[in-house]
């Protein structure tokens, strides 16, 4: 029993960390009605900018304290994500107001190579480290009720907290707030919310502000965790079929959708992958959200679509 739950302690873990990824999806897509592709190149980017300029910082002020230096230079690679979020509603999307959601789509994917290739160009290409102090050494846990006890990642731990505050917060400002109604009605129709007074560029600059944050989050964990290379942009995209699984515009979707892969694809890889081979993780979500676009293409939480004619 006690490797079981481990497992599934250390999937749910996993799950927020892809569940914070794919608020940024469901973030975009209730703003624009589009697939966001470029997010995983915003995780990437974001935890490049926070890296260096964490390595920068000392030698341009002569900090030494390294919590003072961390938070410098997360502030500075917010404002940078902050800028590229009003570079892009100005230059790339505000041109796209009302036109087809493939026009959109294609653009997220301009975007996507373009801060790839930016990122490369302004930062270097090496594999870089993020340190922000969270503890890397293993616990265990429930020694009283397990022999030997559950083995636990503290690192996991602090960064599956984090992940959750900032999910819980975003959910809270979708519901509660004038801004996230706000959202919610431009994601149901553009020109009905403008019609009403509800500003169109304003509003795509916040979302993609607030998905450039919870890029910066996400990148900061798995940087932290991984280090920053470029295979980050292409794990971000694990939570594409997240977004499949919880419904495009649910917030609750991406989280619960996220346990449900983080579990699944940790229980399979564990118990099913000596059989095969090994590698189920790599293909676990994508093979899920297949099963859900056959049988449940709206996803757990998304609401089904019904054309009368």
């Amino acid at each position: 029993m006690g490797p079981v739950l481990e497992t599934i302690i250390s999937g749910l873990m996993s799950g927020m960390l892809y569940s914070l990824v794919a608020l940024g999806f469901v973030l975009i897509y209730k703003a624009s009605g589009v697939f966001n592709f470029a997010q995983g190149a915003m995780v990437l980017f974001a935890a490049l900018a926070m890296a260096r300029f964490s390595e920068w910082i000392p030698g341009w002020t002569g900090l030494q304290s390294k919590l003072l230096v961390n938070l410098m230079a997360f502030a500075i690679a917010l404002v940078l994500m902050v800028i590229v979020a009003w570079l892009i509603e100005k230059l790339v999307l505000g041109k796209l107001v009302n036109q087809e959601g493939v026009a959109l789509l294609m653009a997220t994917l301009g975007i996507s190579y373009f801060l790839d290739g930016l990122g490369q160009s302004i930062f270097g290409s090496s594999i870089y480290k993020i340190d922000v102090g969270m503890p890397k050494e293993p616990i265990f846990l429930l020694e009283n009720v397990f022999q030997g006890g559950l083995l636990v990642n503290q690192e996991d731990l602090v960064a599956a907290l984090i992940a959750t505050l900032l999910v819980a917060a975003l959910a809270a400002f979708f519901q509660f707030t004038k801004t996230g109604r706000a959202l919610r009605a431009v994601a149901d129709d553009h020109q009905a919310a403008q019609s009403i007074g509800i500003p169109l560029n304003r509003i795509w600059i916040i979302v993609w502000s607030v998905a450039g944050f919870v890029a910066l989050v996400a990148g900061v964990i798995w940087g932290s965790k991984l280090g920053v290379q470029f295979s980050l942009s292409v794990l971000a995209l694990k939570a594409l079929p997240l977004v499949i699984l919880g419904g495009l515009t649910s917030v609750p979707g991406a989280i619960v959708g996220g346990l449900i892969l983080g579990v699944g694809e940790k229980l399979a890889e564990v118990f099913i992958g000596p059989y095969v081979g090994g590698g189920i993780e790599i293909w676990f979500a994508y093979v899920l959200a297949l099963g859900f676009l056959l049988f449940r293409p709206q996803g757990l939480f998304g609401e089904k679509i019904i054309d009368r004619v």
